[in-house]
């Protein structure tokens, strides 16, 4: 730092352009720098000096200091560059860590800054930095629900796996001792709110995958290993535009019914004409059932939200291991389909359930004493779904083998009552419209159950949108 000072000061032709007064800050803390390397150099001399004289001292080299940093920034807009670089990755990082107030905080600091760069300097990326504000904001803005304390201020809820959160083991299940030990999360929606390459779906995700700040100690035991240890469970989260099969072949197999896209070209992702059109060949940049094989060597879960998730209903199990797919509805009815920008629901119901279920009733806010008297509803939901799934005759034996994991049990319930919840709502009234998996559940055991849609119910009840909902379910079947 010295150095560099002390070559501002004697570039040629650049003392010039320095006024006067800021020179003097320059010379200012150049001389500190110097005083301040003999200070540490000699601790002989250090007991010469009192508390108050350090103090004194470190606080005239704090101000010269900030001076010296206004001065670079008025002079070098690269500067000024690196501090906005820094907010928007302390955004992605207060982000991860849901401190929504810290964000929003910082989002008006980054506000003013960006201004006050874009007033001084007559930059090109004015632009792009204007938009890294628009995504951040739409970024936290996505919720399709707000909960509110009594004085209207917004409550920031966390959709972290706590204690209370999944429903626990009870005498007489059955189920697996399965862990789940790494997740891959891919999202590629190109028409989806994102920051910093963070899409909405990725981030609800990473939340429900997170873990409520407790006493970790026991938790971080996991070695370090490339191939999963024994008795571990990869999950695999994709969130990605569909792709369609070109054709019928006479033999189908795992690369004859399309898959989700991995490439964010625009002309791709919107060019159903290309797909048409190239009727002989496969699109290269699909990612198949076909490529997941090799990760079925071991325990595999896997979740699939996109308009051609029931592609992954094609697998076959060739190794025999323990295998499950989640695959969101292939559409949405008309009035929610203008909400993908905000995220998928089928992503949503994985990832705060009650906000989804508000969400498809209509409701836009909520006090937070009727928001927390549902959600201690919506664990009692979760304890009955436990219930009927490891009590089922017929389930397939790779579901109760991953419910022995907190995280893949509550996936799994969310899922059932994802699905029955759509199910029972009037305007869902489309096969397409409804999450599938595979193996496939025993639809009267779990998501048409008559118990599990008498509790969806009286969840509408509380919150007075009954209406919503059909009263005789299964005759409609």
């Amino acid at each position: 730092t010295e150095f560099a000072l002390k070559e501002i000061m004697s570039s040629g032709g650049a003392e010039d352009d320095i006024p006067q007064g800021e020179r003097k800050t320059v010379t200012d803390f150049c001389y500190l720098l110097d005083k301040s390397k003999q200070l540490f150099n000699g601790l002989r001399d250090l007991p010469q000096y009192g508390q108050k004289q350090w103090q004194s001292y470190f606080g005239r080299t704090f101000d010269v200091y900030t001076k010296l940093w206004k001065f670079q920034q008025q002079h070098r807009p690269e500067l000024v560059v690196k501090k906005l670089r820094y907010y928007a990755r302390f955004i992605v990082v207060c982000l991860l860590l849901n401190k929504m107030d810290v964000v929003k905080d910082l989002v008006k600091e980054l506000s003013d800054e960006i201004e006050d760069y874009t007033h001084r300097f007559n930059t090109e990326d004015q632009v792009e930095w204007n938009l890294v504000l628009q995504e951040v904001a739409a970024f936290i803005e996505a919720d399709p629900v707000m909960v509110l304390n009594d004085d209207n201020t917004i409550v920031i809820t966390s959709n972290r796996l706590a204690e209370t959160g999944a429903p626990l083991l009870e005498q007489g299940m059955i189920v697996g001792q399965l862990s789940l030990a790494d997740a891959l999360i891919i999202g590629n929606c190109n028409n989806q709110v994102k920051f910093s390459e963070l899409t909405v779906d990725m981030f609800r995700m990473l939340q429900a995958l997170e873990r409520e700040p407790m006493n970790l100690a026991s938790q971080m035991n996991k070695p370090g290993m490339q191939e999963l240890p024994a008795n571990s469970v990869l999950l695999i989260y994709l969130s990605a535009t569909g792709v369609f099969p070109t054709g019928r072949s006479d033999s189908e197999g795992p690369y004859d019914f399309g898959g989700v896209l991995t490439n964010s070209n625009r002309d791709i992702i919107n060019g159903d004409a290309i797909h048409k059109r190239n009727q002989s060949h496969k699109e290269m940049h699909c990612l198949h059932p076909g490529d997941l094989y090799p990760f079925t060597r071991k325990p595999l879960f896997i979740i699939v939200d996109s308009s051609n998730s029931v592609a992954y209903k094609n697998f076959t199990n060739l190794f025999g291991q323990p295998l499950v797919c989640l695959l969101s509805p292939t559409a949405y009815p008309k009035a929610l389909q203008d909400q993908s920008q905000r995220g998928s629901l089928f992503t949503l119901f994985l990832n705060n359930p009650l906000m989804a279920f508000l969400f498809v009733s209509g409701l836009s806010s909520m006090r937070r004493g009727l928001w927390e008297k549902c959600q201690e509803y919506l664990r009692k939901i979760n304890r009955d779904i436990a219930q009927l799934l490891t009590h089922s005759r017929s389930i397939d034996q790779a579901f109760l083998q991953f419910f022995g994991d907190e995280f893949l049990r509550l996936l799994l319930t969310r899922f059932i009552f994802c699905s029955a919840t759509m199910r029972m709502h009037k305007i869902f009234r489309e096969t397409r419209n409804y999450p599938e998996s595979y193996p496939q559940l025993p639809r009267d055991e779990t998501v048409e159950n008559p118990h599990l849609q008498k509790h969806i119910l009286e969840l509408a009840s509380i919150l007075d949108v009954r209406n919503v909902f059909l009263e005789n379910t299964i005759d409609d079947y």
